[in-house]
């Protein structure tokens, strides 16, 4: 239904007694009514033959997965949990599209009972179906697109959200068994229960850790390789430029695997060739103190991830004006001032949101944990390694210990975490904003 539609050239000097009330009351009880009423035959027949349609279709559903999200089924091996699940879920969205359906018919017969009573004169049904085409156009184009976004996208989160607040694990697993609503019950157990609390705690420190030192590092270094390679005095800079880009053009789990070996404990390079030549003992336990294994993470993603931040900077250091470089040299301006006051600034407006990205996407980064030991090495008193990051002790809950709900409580934490942290940078960073303005 088009929400404007242009009316002007339709009113008759006087007015007439059409209630506006009785299309509203009329589009309450049944959808397409209030059109009737108004002698829009044709929207009015549309509307209803869309409720009609829509309640033959779903009725007998909606009852289904509301029964079902409510109570998640009442007979073990005959009802499947997971299945009445996901059939609320769906229902819920079918109700709420209803409900916007209904209230656009409410307004719509309201609005044009208003006009009506104001002496408008309805335009005629070709008339009506170019208006409907030209201010619904868009509409149609998109709608089908929102809709497949929020069953292919809305649907898997509402899902793993609601994982969160049940008891869905190994030992509790449909159909055999029912599942039950617990509640905040798996999260108060991430602060109560000594295991989870330990284990949590742990792992969310180095998480954090992780995401504040490793991709400050290859930030950092990314910068550095990119102001000297944009130096006026490097000669070669195009074989220099290529060579700094080279791990980026290995694929990191080749890479991450490589140093899996080089640094294992027994047969790995870097132990037999190059610290117990050099020191003697047994070597460095790389992979079994959780002291060294993070430090070797934190270096491996700083050689995975500087490449990219290289090149990005690198193209932004180009675009700076040498004028205005001359022009602080004049001032007297020293290097390490021109880098602070112009090299610097301008390197961040442009960059901040993929630096942000930067960030979350390490906060997950998955790949380098678990493809070098797995989040090892064990910890005592721990369900996760010592190398364990949230989202792989979620992908280990998951598929090790089935512990879904819990898995599910540990990923609504990390959803919301990452929402906050990126809202908050991303609102304070002058890269959205006009240039006039900053």
């Amino acid at each position: 239904m088009p929400k404007n539609e242009n009316y002007s050239s339709n009113f008759q000097d006087k007015k007439n007694n059409h209630n506006p009330n009785i299309a509203t009351i009329l589009s309450l009880i049944f959808a397409g009514l209030g059109q009737l009423y108004n002698k829009r035959f044709l929207k009015g027949l549309i509307l209803i033959l869309l409720e009609v349609s829509f309640i033959i279709t779903c009725a007998d559903f909606i009852n289904l997965g509301l029964w079902g999200i409510r109570t998640l089924g009442t007979m073990p091996g005959v009802d499947h949990s997971i299945f009445l699940l996901v059939y609320g879920l769906i229902s819920l969205i079918l109700i709420v599209f209803a409900i916007i359906f209904y209230v656009l018919n409410v307004k719509d017969a309201r609005k044009q009972a208003k006009l009506i009573a104001q002496g408008w004169k309805a335009p005629s049904i070709r008339e009506s179906i170019k208006i409907a085409y030209d201010k619904s156009f868009v509409y149609l184009l998109t709608i089908p697109g929102f809709v497949l976004l929020i069953f292919s996208v809305l649907l898997p989160l509402l899902f793993a959200v609601s994982l969160a607040f049940t008891n869905y694990d190994l030992y509790n697993s449909p159909p055999k068994n029912l599942l039950d609503w617990v509640g905040f019950e798996n999260f108060g157990k991430l602060i109560t229960a000594p295991l989870w609390k330990d284990t949590f705690v742990s792992v969310f420190a180095w998480t954090i850790m992780w995401t504040l030192v490793a991709t400050t590092f290859q930030i950092v270094l990314g910068l550095f390789l990119a102001l000297l390679a944009n130096d006026s005095r490097i000669k070669f800079k195009k074989v220099i430029r290529t060579i700094l880009i080279l791990p980026w053009a290995v694929p990191g789990f080749v890479s991450i695997l490589i140093f899996a070996a080089m640094f294992n404990n027994e047969f790995g390079t870097i132990n037999r060739d190059i610290i117990i030549p050099l020191f003697g003992g047994e070597g460095i336990p790389w992979l079994s103190d959780p002291f060294y294994t993070r430090i070797v993470l934190i270096l491996i993603q700083t050689w995975l991830g500087y490449p990219f931040v290289f090149a990005l900077f690198s193209g932004v250091l180009q675009s700076v004006s040498k004028d205005w470089y001359e022009a602080a040299e004049v001032d007297g301006a020293t290097r390490w001032q021109k880098f602070k006051n112009i090299t610097l600034p301008h390197v961040l407006f442009a960059t901040a949101p993929l630096l942000i990205i930067q960030y979350t996407t390490n906060f997950n980064n998955f790949n380098v944990i678990y493809l070098f030991n797995e989040g090892g090495p064990a910890v005592q008193g721990q369900n996760a390694g010592g190398t364990d990051i949230l989202i792989s002790w979620v992908y280990k809950l998951t598929f090790e210990t089935n512990n879904y709900s819990m898995a599910a409580a540990i990923s609504l934490i990390i959803g919301i975490l990452i929402s906050i942290f990126a809202i908050l940078q991303f609102r304070r960073t002058s890269s959205f904003k006009q240039e006039g303005k900053i």
